[in-house]
């Protein structure tokens, strides 16, 4: 006070004048919209992925917008795309830490989410992946959370099928250039003794291979008794269609990648009968009544009456992103991204993926209880029997 009394009158109405602008700004920081960032995959090949995640992020934000936002602040969403290409990613979170976001809900392609890792970790902005690569949370990143069920998490549901359904040797085929993929495989091969399962004539092929009868016809010697494929994209479709041809007579099982329309209409008559694995939320009408059917209710109904079929599993990953950040958000009464990154880590809720329980050293959060095997039927992913008495043991029958 005494500085002040000794300043002239002009520079003390300035230093006021300031203080008293500062006071605005915080306030309107504190009051206005709640910037989140998105990456998905709009263009290229991860298109189909990316385009089912912006659906519903969007529906998410939505639900809570219309119930008064977050902390009385309205969801402000920032779109980017990462045109299916890694370093387009980084530039997107680049640019998207630089307009002030407290998250950012990443990308559904494996290889641009492990791009964009590095930078999360300098920047320590919380950064929910759509993406299930196992590398992203092992070891763990801080910052870094996995929303979909890891490809490890889905490799050991499959083994776990397997085994009820008897059989010890598994041939395996996946996409080299997928990190999805390659997860997928690694934990096969990892998790595949402790079921008293060997896996036979290991497959590879690359995301431009449209050709498979070198792969069908080295696994119809093998001697396998199941054939588990890891892809994304196109090449899923192409080798559906050419397994019946190949006539190698044992079950085909696909993975979380093609628990979609996106697969199933291009694919056509060859899904009949085909198992492919999932997210509980895929086949939400297979579960007993409770809280699980009931998170998946407010996706699944509002998603299908907008866009006339039912939320796909990229949807339900999307749409997972947002609730698991905006509890966390609730949970720590805070929009600063060092206490979003503590209520995560101790966060426990249920969503349309199952009910994650992330901690400090388990940025993944769901087991593999959460995860269905179905089999099209009809043009349609249907729970199996096995899957329905499992899931009816997380999901409240």
């Amino acid at each position: 006070m005494r500085r002040l009394l000794n300043m002239p009158a002009a520079m003390v109405l300035t230093l006021v004048a300031a203080a008293c602008g500062s006071t605005s700004n915080n306030e309107s920081a504190d009051t206005g919209p709640l910037n989140v960032g998105v990456i998905v995959s709009l263009t290229g090949n991860y298109a189909p992925l990316g385009t089912e995640d912006k659906k519903s992020i969007e529906l998410a934000v939505q639900q809570i917008n219309d119930k008064g936002g977050l902390l009385g602040r309205k969801i402000n969403l920032t779109v980017k795309d990462d045109k299916s290409q890694p370093d387009q990613s980084v530039l997107n979170f680049n640019e998207l830490k630089s307009a002030g976001v407290v998250a950012v809900i990443g990308s559904p392609f494996s290889n641009s989410a492990l791009a964009t890792i590095p930078q999360v970790d300098r920047a320590k902005i919380p950064y929910l992946s759509l993406t299930p690569a196992d590398e992203q949370v092992n070891p763990v990143h801080p910052y870094v959370f996995v929303v979909p069920a890891t490809s490890g998490t889905y490799a050991e549901r499959i083994l776990e099928y397997y085994k009820a359904q008897g059989y010890t040797k598994v041939a395996v085929a996946y996409d080299t250039k997928s990190s999805y993929a390659k997860a997928g495989f690694a934990g096969m091969q990892a998790k595949a003794p402790q079921f008293g399962i060997s896996l036979v004539a290991p497959q590879e092929f690359q995301t431009t291979t449209t050709e498979f009868s070198a792969v069908l016809n080295h696994v119809k010697t093998s001697g396998a008794q199941a054939l588990t494929v890891w892809a994304t994209g196109p090449p899923a479709v192409a080798f559906a269609k050419q397994y019946p041809t190949a006539k190698l007579g044992i079950p085909l099982m696909f993975t979380g990648a093609q628990a979609s329309t996106l697969w199933l209409n291009p694919t056509g008559p060859a899904a009949e009968g085909v198992f492919v694995a999932s997210a509980i939320g895929v086949v939400g009408d297979a579960l007993p009544d409770g809280p699980q059917k009931q998170a998946i209710s407010e996706l699944a109904t509002p998603f299908t009456s907008t866009y006339g079929y039912p939320p796909p599993q990229f949807a339900a990953d999307g749409y997972t992103g947002v609730k698991l950040l905006a509890a966390a958000i609730q949970k720590a009464n805070s929009v600063e991204p060092a206490k979003i990154q503590a209520a995560l880590e101790g966060l426990t809720l249920t969503t349309p993926n199952g009910t994650y329980k992330y901690s400090s050293t388990d940025h993944s959060g769901l087991t593999a209880q959460y995860i269905s095997i179905n089999v099209v039927k009809d043009g349609k992913l249907q729970a199996t029997d096995w899957a329905k008495a499992e899931l009816a043991k997380v999901a409240g029958g």
